[in-house]
């Protein structure tokens, strides 16, 4: 049997199952740098379901997991489709939002959840002349690379170190941030993130790999 014809039965095979387990949700495909969630980008209505990564799927996700298998006929999708599903109920915190990190031949559909939005810019220095140069940040004029993306945002294991070491001092965060990659957009060393809950960072590390994005995002207080 032909590779393309054995994918095709496999993508068919998930479709049937996630009819009779999934839920009905929303895929969006981002077409600029701009919210990937906005109406405009929603470009169809697709059967879903999400499972635990573990190879027996006995045990629910756990904590710092930010991995899933897909449920669906993937078809008709591509890595970097975000697939949202709705809460059945208000208040029954049922629903999720998952992007596609990889959809690779005659393998399940490789999704992460994303329950964070982020955004990211540029800092552009500005430089004052006198006896001595100044350089500063001045987030008026940072360039703006990317606005409202659903990412898995995760405490990384590397722990930032305070220098000054008192005992009421609190040592910065890490974040572990996965997000799809945008064609067109690079992030680097030193880009600004910034998160729906309000907190800052400055990308220490940054992972481009065809799963997408994957940061190392150190917390900023200033």
């Amino acid at each position: 049997m032909q590779a393309d014809r054995l994918q095709d039965l496999i993508r068919r095979a998930y479709g049937r199952a996630a009819v009779a387990v999934g839920n009905w949700c929303d895929a969006y495909r981002s077409s600029d740098a701009g919210d990937p969630l906005r109406p405009a980008n929603r470009f169809m209505l697709l059967q879903a379901a999400f499972a635990s990564p573990r190879p027996d799927n006995d045990r629910p996700v756990g904590y710092g997991m930010a991995t899933w298998w897909g449920v669906f006929d993937s078809a008709y999708t591509r890595p970097g489709d975000y697939i949202v599903r709705k809460e059945s109920a208000p208040g029954a915190a049922d629903g999720g939002t998952w992007f596609i990190a990889a959809q690779q031949p005659l393998l399940p559909v490789l999704c992460v959840c994303a329950p964070r939005v982020v955004s990211f810019v540029r800092p552009s220095t500005t430089t004052t002349s006198g006896v001595g140069s100044y350089g500063g940040f001045a987030r008026d004029d940072a360039n703006c690379l990317l606005t409202g993306f659903p990412a898995s945002v995760l405490n990384a294991s590397m722990a930032g170190l305070d220098p000054t070491a008192l005992p009421a001092d609190v040592i910065p965060e890490s974040w572990e941030v996965l997000l799809p990659a945008r064609p067109g957009v690079v992030l680097r060393t030193g880009d600004l993130m910034s998160d729906d809950l309000g907190r800052n960072g400055v990308v220490a590390a940054a992972e481009l790999s065809d799963l997408g994005w994957r940061l190392l995002v150190k917390q900023t207080t200033t």
